[in-house]
C-alpha cells in the first residue's frame, strides 16, 4: 500500500479503539440520519442513507460493522469550526455522487469526545477512512474538492485491488465478525476490559460461538490475574489451604505463569477436600479454566479426569 493517496497522508492500518456496543434499533423515521442520499441495494432498492450521524452508542454498528461491507469515511467536525463548514458539504456531495460505494459517517467531536480521542483526532476537520474495522487512511483540514475526490478514488481502488471489493476479508473468505476482530485488537493492545466487552456483545448475538466463548474465558482470566496480589494469596493459603477464593486466585496465577498442570491439580485438590457451595465454586472455576485453555492444552484432559474422580 502506498504511503500517500492524492498527496494526502495514508496511515498504517490502525485498529479502532472505541468501545463496541450493541447497535441500537434505528429510531422512528430515521431520526438522526442525514437524508442527502441513499445507497442502492443489489436489487436497486434503497439500502439506507449514505450520509449518517454517528454517536458513541451507535459507533459499533454504524461504523465498525458497516465497514466490513463497504468503506466508511469518518468526518470529525464541530459547529464552531469554520473549515468544517467548508469540507462537510463537499464530503456529503461526493458520498451522494458515489451512490453507496462508501458511507460518510459524521461525528460531532463536542458531543462524542471519546470517539475523537480514540481515533487520534488532533485537529478538525479530520477525515479518516475505515475499512474492515480499521482506520487505513486520513487527512486533516478543508482541502479542495479535487484533492478529496482523488483521495477517495484511490482509496476505493486500493480496496478493490487488495481485497477484491470485500473490506473485511481476502477474496473468497467470509467477513470477519466485527466484535471478534475488535476483541482481538484490544487484546493485542493490552486493553483487556474492551476485549471482555466485545466478546460479551458477540455472545449476546451468537450464544453458541465457541471462538467467542473461549476468547471471553481467556480475557476474563487475564483480567483476574491483573488484579491478584501474589503475596496476599500466599499468605491466605498458608493460613487456610482450603480458602477457596485464594485457591482460585492461585490457580489463575499459576496458569498465567505457565505452570498449568500444577495450577489445575491444586484446584482439583480443593474440590476433593471441600463440600457444598465452596466445592461448587471451585468446580465451576475449573470448568471455566478448561474453557480458557482449550482441549489442545495437554494438562486439560488429565485434569478433567481428576475432577470427575473428585466429584464422584
Amino acid at each position: 500500500m502506498p504511503d500517500s493517496l492524492g498527496g494526502l497522508r495514508l496511515a498504517g492500518a490502525v485498529p479502532l479503539d472505541p468501545k463496541p456496543a450493541t447497535p441500537p434499533p434505528p429510531p422512528p423515521g430515521n431520526a438522526g440520519l442525514a437524508t442527502t442520499g441513499a445507497a442502492a441495494g443489489p436489487d436497486g432498492a434503497s439500502a439506507g442513507p449514505v450520509v449518517i450521524d454517528v454517536t458513541e452508542e451507535s459507533f459499533a454498528g454504524d461504523v465498525v460493522s458497516r465497514s466490513m461491507q463497504v468503506p466508511v469515511v469518518l468526518d470529525f467536525w464541530a459547529s464552531w469550526c469554520g473549515p468544517c463548514k467548508q469540507l462537510s458539504p463537499v464530503l456529503e456531495k461526493l458520498a451522494v455522487a458515489d451512490g453507496g460505494r462508501w458511507v460518510l459517517a459524521k461525528i460531532d467531536v463536542d458531543a462524542n469526545p471519546g470517539l475523537a480521542q480514540a481515533a487520534g483526532v488532533q485537529g478538525i476537520p479530520a477525515v479518516k477512512a475505515v475499512v474492515g474495522g480499521r482506520i487505513i487512511g486520513e487527512f486533516t483540514g478543508a482541502v479542495p474538492e479535487r484533492e478529496v475526490r482523488n483521495w477517495l478514488d484511490q482509496l476505493l481502488s486500493l480496496v478493490d485491488e487488495a481485497m477484491g471489493g470485500v473490506p473485511g476479508a481476502a477474496a473468497g473468505d467470509p467477513a470477519r465478525d466485527p466484535y471478534l476482530a475488535a476483541a482481538e485488537d484490544a487484546l493485542a493492545r493490552g486493553d483487556i476490559d474492551t476485549a471482555v466487552e466485545s466478546y460479551r456483545v458477540r455472545l449476546a448475538d451468537a450464544p453458541g460461538d465457541t471462538e467467542a466463548l473461549t476468547g471471553l474465558a481467556r480475557a476474563e482470566l487475564l483480567r483476574r490475574v491483573r488484579d491478584h496480589d501474589p503475596a496476599d494469596i500466599r499468605r491466605r493459603l498458608a493460613a487456610d489451604p482450603d480458602d477457596v477464593d485464594a485457591a482460585i486466585a492461585a490457580a489463575d496465577l499459576g496458569i498465567a505463569q505457565g505452570d498449568v498442570a500444577s495450577a489445575l491439580a491444586g484446584l482439583v485438590a480443593v474440590v476433593r477436600r471441600t463440600s457444598g457451595p465452596e466445592r461448587e465454586q471451585a468446580r465451576a472455576h475449573l470448568v471455566g479454566l478448561f474453557q480458557a485453555l482449550g482441549d489442545a492444552e495437554p494438562a486439560v484432559a488429565p485434569a478433567r479426569r481428576s475432577l470427575a474422580a473428585a466429584l464422584f
